[in-house]
């Protein structure tokens, strides 16, 4: 990058001294060390700016790479708390299998955050609790929202 800004510096120095050149009024004896001078300080003012606009060119690309990073580590934990919500489903219905007193067909279970809703129809209050107590024990579990109806002789 420094060998562009030479090269830019020195082109822009160029440049100066060619248009300094033409310039009629500039060609009396003594007038061109004036020229070369301020040819001089305007490359070296080219040249700052041009250092500046690096740095925050720089500074702006550290920004965006920050800002990238955080993104993915962001998608990386919803992707990370959906699967162990899918989990948290899974595991919930295997145990509700497991149970003599519960049809796991007639109830549906939704995990959003490791919150646990039961929908469905259990056959006996005891059941109903039962399937509670189930969803609790499982790991990651934060809460339990039974939503399950009694409906005896449907269990």
């Amino acid at each position: 990058m420094n060998t562009r800004l030479l090269t830019l510096t020195a082109a822009v120095a160029a440049a100066l001294a060619l248009a300094a050149c033409d310039n009629k009024s500039e060609t009396r004896a003594g007038s061109s060390d004036g020229v070369v001078a301020q040819t001089e300080s305007k490359a070296r003012e080219l040249g700052n700016d041009a250092a500046k606009t690096m740095e925050q060119a720089k500074d702006a690309t550290r920004e965006a790479a920050q800002d990238m990073a955080q993104a993915g580590k962001n998608a990386g934990e919803q992707i990370a708390d959906k699967v162990s919500d899918a989990v948290i489903t899974t595991s919930v219905k295997a145990e509700l299998v497991k149970d003599p007193n519960l049809s796991a067909l007639k109830i549906n279970v939704d995990t959003a955050e490791g919150r646990v809703v039961l929908q469905g129809s259990a056959p006996s209050s005891q059941a109903r609790d039962q399937a509670t107590t189930l969803a609790r024990a499982v790991k990651g579990v934060v809460s339990v929202d039974n939503q399950l109806k009694v409906e005896a002789g449907k269990g």
